[in-house]
């Protein structure tokens, strides 16, 4: 995960380094704006689009919003400057980032979306995110094989203005609900943030010592209950989270995951990219705008297959 860490910080630090003649007017320039460079999930984005983006001849400029919505309106209105010919984003807010992709489209910038949807069509030429809802139910499935279809678990959900979040959430439901003997103790948000899952789940503990599992929205917050856990002496609890991290991959080789959900997110980049290629080529992408791509379940049994994000076969 660091080296892919690094990979992105670099891109970033390339990418505000790079001369501004190098992409105003050539025609050529694709702006990536991702949600983090700190988070390897936003990491891939970014690398995956990028890579793919050379590989077609454009250059690149790579951002982050930093989930933030304000900052990603400051971007577009860089990209505009800087005539970008096309944008792959993974936005900044189901709601908050309407206005920010109609802008760009007012400029002539197409937008490809990745990985969150906006609650609004015909703005965005794509819009190309995983399946979360069959992803979220992949990993309940297992989550509950794991528990014996029995026991005391808690929940912990991503930023609640988060589409994904909400739909991952409903897919869990949508099977967990369906056991009887199993009891939920405790929903909270830990906002997709590895460091406010563990203190959120030093709270849980103490007033839930008897936990039996935790099922998490995203890898970060799994891999942050994990070490709660860890550090309680509470490492028998079943943990599944859902992205399908270099480091839940790991953490699921070694326990401390039951099982993690593959987000095939380094494939989504690449089609965006290719889709913003034959749209400036042939003004379609000859695609629906909405596009879902599913999910792999990863567990001990196929774990060493994976590889940023992508699984061999």
């Amino acid at each position: 995960m660091k080296q892919t860490m690094l990979a992105g910080a670099a891109l970033l630090a390339l990418a505000a380094a790079a001369p501004q003649a190098h992409a105003d007017g050539d025609g050529k320039l694709i702006a990536i704006i991702t949600a983090s460079l700190n988070n390897p999930f936003f990491v891939q984005v970014a690398d995956s689009a990028d890579a793919e983006a050379k590989k077609l001849g454009y250059t690149t400029l790579v951002l982050s919003n930093d989930d933030d919505a304000s900052k990603q309106d400051q971007e577009i209105d860089n990209i505009i400057s800087r005539k970008a010919v096309a944008l792959i984003l993974d936005n900044a807010g189901s709601d908050a980032s309407i206005a920010a992709v109609q802008k760009a489209a007012k400029a002539g910038i197409p937008a490809f979306l990745v990985d969150r949807e906006i609650n609004k069509t015909g703005v965005a030429k794509a819009q190309i995110v995983s399946n979360n809802y069959q992803g979220a139910t992949l990993g309940a499935q297992d989550f509950v094989k794991a528990l014996g279809e029995k026991g005391r678990y808690v929940e912990l959900v991503g930023r609640e203005a988060d589409v994904n979040a909400g739909v991952r959430s409903k897919g869990y439901h949508d099977v967990l609900d369906q056991y009887p003997d199993l009891k939920i103790l405790d929903r909270q948000s830990a906002n997709w943030i590895q460091t406010e899952a563990y203190t959120k789940m030093e709270s849980i503990l103490q007033a839930h010592p008897d936990l039996e599992g935790v099922i998490a929205g995203n890898d970060t917050m799994a891999l942050g209950a994990a070490a709660a856990l860890k550090a309680a002496g509470k490492s028998n609890v079943i943990v599944v989270g859902l992205d399908g991290s270099n480091d839940a991959r790991d953490a699921v080789k070694s326990g401390a995951l039951r099982a993690t959900v593959l987000q095939p997110i380094a494939q989504i980049a690449v089609l965006a990219v290719d889709e913003a290629d034959q749209f400036l080529r042939t003004g379609s992408t000859g695609k629906p705008e909405k596009q879902l791509i599913d999910c792999t379940l990863i567990t001990k049994e196929n774990a060493e297959k994976l590889n940023n994000f992508v699984l061999s076969k």
